[in-house]
C-alpha cells in the first residue's frame, strides 16, 4: 500500500473470513466485485475531471524524456524528506490544486476512500490526498498491471487490515485517458472495504 505506515493480514476472523472462506479456488474474492462497481460508478468519474486530466498532461510534458535513474532519485529523495520529517517534496504536492481536490473528494467519501492519488505516465505522482511512502509508483503492480498493459481494467489489489484502524482495505487502480483515449495516468485509490 503507498500510504504511510505498513499494514498487514489479520488471521482469517469476521469480515475477513466471510470474504475469503468460501471463496472457491480461481474464483476472485467477494469484495473484489463490490470494490470493482465502487470505484467505476464513484471513483473514475472523479479521476477523469479537466482538474486532474490537465494536471496529469502537464507534469507528462514536464518530465517527458526523464530517465529510469531520475525517477529512481526523486523517489529516494521524497522517502528520504518524509522520513526525516521535513517533506519538501510532500508539501510541494499537497499545496497543488489537483490534491487539494483529490482531498476533498477522500473526505466527501465518508470513510471509504482512505487515499487517492494520480500519477503521469510514468508513475510520478502528480496529486494526492494525503502522504504516500513513496513518489514513484512505475515499479508497482498498481502501475504494471494497468498503465504498463494499457489496460482499462480496474486492478484490485489483496485486501489486508490496517493494524492501527483495524480496517479491512484494499487499493484499486486504473488508467486514466485524455479526451481522445489516449493513456496518460493512472489513479489509485485506498478503499475502506468496512465503510462499503
Amino acid at each position: 500500500m503507498a500510504r504511510w505506515g505498513r499494514f498487514r493480514m489479520s488471521s482469517a476472523s469476521g469480515l475477513v473470513g466471510c470474504l475469503f472462506l468460501y471463496t472457491p479456488a480461481g474464483a476472485e474474492p467477494a469484495y473484489v466485485g463490490v470494490v470493482r462497481e465502487y470505484v467505476e460508478k464513484r471513483v473514475r468519474p472523479m479521476a477523469e475531471m479537466p482538474l486532474v486530466v490537465k494536471a496529469i498532461e502537464e507534469q507528462n510534458s514536464k518530465f517527458g524524456d526523464v530517465s529510469e535513474m531520475d525517477m529512481r532519485v526523486l523517489d529516494e529523495t521524497y522517502r528520504a524528506e518524509v522520513a526525516q520529517g521535513d517533506p519538501q517534496m510532500v508539501k510541494a504536492l499537497m499545496a497543488k490544486s489537483v490534491s487539494q481536490y483529490l482531498k476533498s473528494k477522500q473526505d466527501d467519501s465518508q470513510g471509504t476512500i482512505l487515499e487517492f492519488f494520480v500519477t503521469d505516465c510514468h508513475g510520478l505522482n502528480v496529486g494526492q490526498s494525503a502522504v504516500t511512502t513513496d513518489y514513484w509508483q512505475g515499479d508497482e503492480d498498481k502501475f504494471l498491471k494497468t498503465f504498463s498493459l494499457a489496460s482499462q481494467d480496474i486492478y484490485i489489489g489483496r485486501a489486508e487490515r490496517d493494524e492501527s484502524t483495524q480496517l479491512l482495505e484494499t487499493q484499486a487502480s486504473f488508467v486514466i485517458t485524455d479526451e481522445k483515449g489516449v493513456p496518460i495516468g493512472t489513479a489509485t485509490v485506498t478503499i475502506a472495504i468496512d465503510a462499503l
